[in-house]
């Protein structure tokens, strides 16, 4: 057992502060998404009535408990406006993490968290600090991070430190000023390094764990690293004995998430297998001991006529002028099928009798039809089992040759880095099994350069891979097709760099979206289309323009053929909306525009996505105001008059207060020429009260 495993604390109090309140309350309680990764604890929590909901919504009256990766301030505010009681069991680191990157927003820096995006914490993280933070999983990710606010840095606290200093490293080789806080939890930490030093002590090591839980996927991921052939599951009932036959040594450790229970269960489940191998060993070499004396009775018999062969060998080549040979058990030799039934293959290795090949020594795989592996006429090599049966039949396995064979190019193409070639025959947990000569596991890890979700696609496929770790006496060859992958796409990469030029235009393929751009392959290697160069507009998120899997063109910005780094622009290859500005908009015309922003001195508003204009704060009354949204708002449409166009530095003056006076003077004549129209019929006010006048003057 790995000296940490299972529950840290903050599982732990998350657990006993929801068994706590289903046993204080009397109304329903709830969990919005599960309270660990732990399909197994979920799912007792839910028999005792402690229910998993997906949104705040669902819930009507009752409880909600919080769990331990913590959410947005937002969920917590729907919460109360829902009247829902809240019991907040976010781990305590967690919450430290989620203050801290409140705080760094608000003294201004950019956050940035180093941890996997589509996590729950992480989510969390990213709401208290009102959606502004930038997410990094990886080094790559991290080497097209590009800014001139200060960065406040933080982890997920299921980070391993590996991936955090990495990343780390990379930010400071560019310059960025930064604040780093390592939030990685030290129980995350205790348990990772506890299964690494593990993992080097043992043939073979179970990782037991929820398959959707980040901190058990990375100690899967850390003992794998380690060379050690590792084995992920969720509970005892997936232990596959295959993985202990053979093994001195096995290591068990458990993710944070993993109640004692499941561990003690997986523990007593590997007992059993010792058990069970211990018996089988002893069984195998009473049956070696057999073979043995059989062996041996076998070769004195050979011995004692050995002369009468010989003497029989040497009239034979007398008589027929044909070369016989003696076999020797253990040999390989070569020869020609000369017969093929549905039992079993006679093949001519030149001995006094053709050899037999039973059905079951024909290949390592399961056989119907002899014929499905071998034809007459053809020549292969076969190892000798027996000398001679009772008919005087050599009995001989091409199975056992090929097996020897396939062994030796093994060793060589592993000394050699040598690519090999394979068959896949079964999906198994955590892998595939490939035939190249003998059994072979390939990892699901290391099946592509990035996470395959569906290995059996792979299936009764010819496969290229490398072998990285071999046990001949264990039987035991892994496989890693993701090297050769890497090496391609390394030399590829190297040469679309040579070839590309800037300025050109190139089509592509958007692979993954990010806050700050997407990664676009460009024929087998990824650029980056930055949110500024996506359209002549603002936009607030890359998903606006392109989605994942779109086939767009790009042009090629610039080219870092040291650091590898390709900038693609995709509103170049757009027509620009300020080719046409001057015929769209001539000067003295008068338009409908947007007001999409407000600044001290006026107002800029959109004639059209892509082209803005300034209303000066003088030109937006007749009258004098102090601010703009004395007169605007945004999102406002207005009329404008365009005063001046500048193509060149893409500026338009335009004015509402023209605008106004236009229509104010149209106004006035108008109503000037109806007066004059209809003089003839106006009624003064002389006519009207004329005659009070004349009797005032009477009276005075």
């Amino acid at each position: 057992m790995a000296s940490k495993a299972g529950f840290c604390s903050g599982v732990k109090r998350a657990l006993d502060l929801a068994m706590d309140t289903l046993k204080d309350n009397k109304g329903p309680v709830f969990t919005l998404g599960p309270l660990v990764h732990n399909p197994q604890l979920v799912a007792s929590l839910a028999e005792k009535g402690i229910h998993e909901v997906n949104s705040v919504q669902n819930i009507e009256e009752g409880t909600l408990v919080i769990r331990a990766h913590g959410v947005s301030p937002d969920v917590l505010d729907q919460a109360k406006e829902r009247g829902i009681n809240i019991v907040d069991a976010t781990c305590p680191n967690v919450r430290r993490a989620q203050e801290l990157a409140g705080e760094l927003v608000e003294q201004g820096y950019q956050v940035v968290v180093v941890g996997d995006r589509g996590h729950p914490e992480v989510q969390g993280i990213v709401g208290w600090t009102g959606g502004k933070a930038l997410v990094v999983e990886n080094p790559e990710e991290a080497a097209f991070l590009d800014s001139k606010a200060e960065l406040g840095i933080i982890a997920q606290t299921t980070q391993t430190q590996e991936n955090f200093n990495t990343i780390i490293e990379i930010i400071k080789k560019k310059g960025i000023d930064c604040k780093i806080y390592n939030t990685i939890c030290n129980a995350t930490n205790q348990r990772q390094a506890a299964a690494r030093e593990l993992a080097g002590d043992v043939d073979v090591m179970i990782v037991v764990g929820g398959a959707n839980s980040a901190n058990t996927g990375k100690l899967a991921a850390i003992c794998h690293k380690s060379g050690t052939a590792t084995h992920l599951i969720e509970t005892a009932d997936e232990l596959d004995p295959v993985w202990l036959q053979g093994v001195a040594r096995a290591g068990l450790t458990a993710g944070a998430s993993t109640p004692d229970w499941i561990i003690e269960e997986v523990r007593r489940r590997m007992g059993e297998f010792e058990d069970l191998n211990g018996q089988e060993e002893e069984q195998e070499q009473e049956e070696q001991g057999q073979e043995e004396q059989v062996k041996q009775e076998e070769q004195v018999e050979q011995e004692e006529q050995v002369e009468q062969e010989e003497q029989e060998e040497q009239e034979e080549e007398m008589k027929d002028t044909v070369e016989v040979k003696a076999v020797r058990p253990g040999e390989i030799v070569r020869g020609m099928v000369v017969h093929v039934s549905p039992d079993e293959v006679m093949v001519d290795i030149g001995a006094k009798s053709e050899g037999i090949i039973p059905i079951r020594e024909l290949s390592n795989r399961d056989v119907n039809s002899p014929q499905d592996v071998v034809k007459v006429g053809d020549e292969i090599e076969v190892y000798v089992l027996k000398a001679e049966d009772n008919e005087g039949r050599p009995i001989l396995s091409k199975e056992r040759a090929d097996n020897e064979k396939s062994w030796v190019g093994l060793e060589e193409a592993m000394e050699t880095e040598a690519s090999v070639e394979g068959l896949v025959r079964d999906v198994v947990k955590g892998g595939l099994i490939v035939d190249v000569g003998v059994r072979a596991f390939l990892p699901a890890s290391l099946v592509e350069r990035g996470y395959v979700e569906d290995l059996t696609k792979y299936l009764e496929k010819e496969i290229a891979c490398r072998v990285i770790e071999m046990n001949r006496g264990r039987k035991k060859v892994i496989l890693s097709r993701k090297a050769l992958l890497e090496e391609e796409y390394a030399q590829l990469r190297k040469e679309v760099l040579e070839n590309l030029q800037e300025d050109e235009i190139v089509k592509g393929i958007v692979r993954r979206l990010t806050n700050f751009g997407a990664f676009v392959d460009i024929g087998g290697v990824d650029g980056l289309l930055h949110i500024s160069e996506m359209s002549w507009h603002r936009i607030n998120h890359p998903s606006e323009v392109v989605k994942v899997n779109d086939e767009i063109e790009v042009m090629v910005l610039r080219i870092d053929r040291e650091q590898e780094k390709i900038s693609l622009g995709l509103k170049q290859v757009l027509p620009n909306p300020w080719d046409t500005v001057e015929e769209k908009y001539p000067v003295d015309s008068i338009i409908t525009a947007k007001v999409v922003r407000l600044a001290p001195f006026g107002a800029f508003v959109q004639l059209e996505p892509g082209v803005e204009g300034l209303v000066h704060i003088s030109h937006l009354a007749d009258r004098h105001i102090a601010k703009p949204d004395e007169v605007v708002t945004e999102g406002e449409e207005v009329n404008v008059k365009v005063l001046n166009i500048n193509t060149a530095e893409k500026r338009i003056r335009l004015s509402i207060r023209e605008v106004d006076r236009g229509k104010q003077q149209r106004e006035f004549r108008e109503n000037t020429s109806l007066q004059v129209q209809e003089s003839s019929d106006v009624v003064t006010i002389g006519d009207m009260v004329g005659d009070l006048f004349e009797k005032k003057k009477e009276q005075d």
